[in-house]
């Protein structure tokens, strides 16, 4: 039997990197799944290529820093399955590693909205739906940026994700309905090609770089997705308010 069989999945940020893998990780999984993006076109070539290859799979064009939008494609999930077992909240944006003297409001504020105010739209959408069925798993995507290693609004914003993973799983601990964090490490995504890296903040990279060990093997995407596969599957059906490090160790010194 398949991990997911019979599951229907929301992935935000589905049309790319982690959410792409772990997207096409699910559909191998057995999963109906609804990616969302706010690229149609990039949307579609996903659900073309799962399709392809077996994979069922749908798609909604969303901003999910907006709360309608977030709302949108819950709705639009309940609407073409019925249910939602799982939602993996990855859609997120890099901040480029701005410190705090300059870092504007408006940029905090982007990457906040997209970073963090999302997890909590789409959470607590979703979540109505999961108290129906009685069960259910959030994944919600961290990284090792909510230890402070990466600019002010990033590092705020997965550190809060952190902080609500643990505060919906102790509010759900006595039902079936888990949250749990998958933090990444170093891993090749759109988000920091070497064509992104040029618009970093490199003096600010550097200095985090001190603290943490960048000279580790990087993880790709699809470890990623499968450490995401854990918390989604029943495997982890005694696990909930856990962030898991996917990043080679890069963290433990």
């Amino acid at each position: 039997m398949k991990r997911l069989e019979n599951k229907v999945a929301i992935v935000t940020g589905g049309n790319s990197g982690i959410g792409k893998a772990t997207a096409e990780l699910f559909c191998k999984e057995g999963a109906k799944v609804i990616i969302a993006g706010r690229r149609t076109e990039e949307n579609n070539k996903v659900v073309d290529e799962l399709i392809n290859k077996g994979g069922e799979i749908i798609a909604v064009q969303a901003d999910v820093s907006v709360a309608s939008d977030c709302q949108k494609v819950v709705d639009a999930a309940i609407e073409k399955y019925g249910k939602i077992d799982i939602l993996v909240n990855n859609a997120g944006i890099a901040d480029k590693h701005i410190p705090i003297n300059d870092c504007s409001e408006d940029w905090f504020d982007t990457v906040c909205k997209i970073d963090q105010y999302s997890v909590f739209y789409m959470s607590k959408y979703a979540l109505k739906h999961m108290e129906a069925e009685g069960k259910g798993s959030i994944v919600n995507i961290s990284s090792i940026g909510s230890q402070g290693v990466a600019g002010i609004s990033y590092s705020a914003a997965k550190a809060a994700v952190n902080a609500m993973t643990k505060n919906i799983a102790l509010y759900y601990s006595a039902t079936n309905i888990r949250c749990n964090a998958v933090g990444p490490g170093p891993t090749p995504t759109p988000l920091n090609s070497p064509e992104q890296m040029k618009t970093f903040n490199m003096d600010f990279a550097n200095l985090c770089a001190k603290h943490i060990d960048i000279t580790l093997p990087s993880a790709d995407v699809y470890d990623q997705a499968e450490a995401i596969l854990y918390f989604a599957s029943d495997a982890s059906k005694a696990v909930t308010g856990q962030i898991l490090y996917v990043d080679h160790g890069t963290t433990l010194y």
